[in-house]
């Protein structure tokens, strides 16, 4: 503990002050980022066992944060970003929905978010049984938002059906629902993506918009000049957008304070 501790520490004077976007540029620093969190591991209401990390804010109880990887796994990338919700404020719990593996390559990724698009009962069952962890934990204020990027954002939109919420933020997600599947929201809705994204089109985010509306749901878009994963200073495929990724990241914050009721 007291290693930890320590740790905690050293890690938290190299980082004070230093904006997310620079933590996920230098690897070392995210991989320290990353080790400050507290692994955790339950048993799902459907009978598996589930890995995750959570960070802890200065002051509990608060706000909890869901946050779902993208197509890479539970990397240093998201646990760095769910101890920067902590920095503000939120007690931000990064889960896992590729048992424990992390992709080294696009093609094992894809083979990943593949796997657990042809089985979403068990993503599913692992994300209820996270929220419903959180709401019983005294660390938590009882209120919970989901948050994902790409693979993981369009999951962050099927955990707030599945067990309503109080808020969901989606980075560049599948969006593609029914105003029939929205029904079952309980709270307001952040999506962020690229004008130049050709997976998740203005098309597709226009017809989601159009569905929530019909099913009497809040959604608050906003569209950047920028591609697919335009957030993630860590990627390879598409190009980071600073600007755009600053933006979007100082938003979701603000939209997560306002709505911890």
């Amino acid at each position: 503990m007291d290693g930890l501790v320590s740790r905690r520490s050293v890690v938290k004077g190299i980082a004070a002050g230093m904006p997310l976007a620079a933590i996920l540029a230098d690897p070392k620093l995210a991989r320290a980022v990353a080790q400050t969190l507290e692994p955790l591991s339950i048993t799902t209401e459907g009978g598996r066992n589930v890995i995750g990390a959570l960070a802890v804010p200065a002051k509990t109880p608060a706000a909890a944060v869901v946050v779902i990887h993208e197509w890479w796994g539970l990397n240093d990338q998201i646990k760095s970003v769910a101890a920067e919700l902590a920095a503000n404020g939120f007690l931000a719990l990064a889960v896992d929905l590729f048992e424990g593996k992390v992709a080294e390559s696009e093609s094992e990724a894809a083979q990943l978010a593949q796997g657990v698009g042809a089985h979403p009962a068990a993503a599913i069952d692992t994300l209820k049984s996270w929220i419903a962890w959180l709401k019983r934990d005294p660390r938590c204020d009882k209120h919970v938002a989901t948050l994902g990027y790409c693979f993981g954002g369009g999951w962050s939109l099927n955990a707030s059906l599945a067990a309503p919420v109080d808020a969901t933020v989606i980075y560049y997600g599948n969006v593609r629902k029914t105003a029939d599947e929205l029904r079952s929201l309980k709270g307001p809705v952040l999506l962020h993506y690229g004008l130049k994204d050709r997976y998740i089109t203005s098309a597709m985010v226009d017809g989601f918009v159009a569905e929530a509306h019909k099913a009497g749901k809040t959604v608050t878009v906003y569209a950047y000049d920028a591609n697919h994963a335009f957030a993630n200073p860590t990627g390879t495929s598409f190009p980071y957008v600073k600007d755009a990724a600053d933006r979007a990241w100082a938003r979701t914050v603000a939209f997560l304070k306002a709505n911890d009721p």
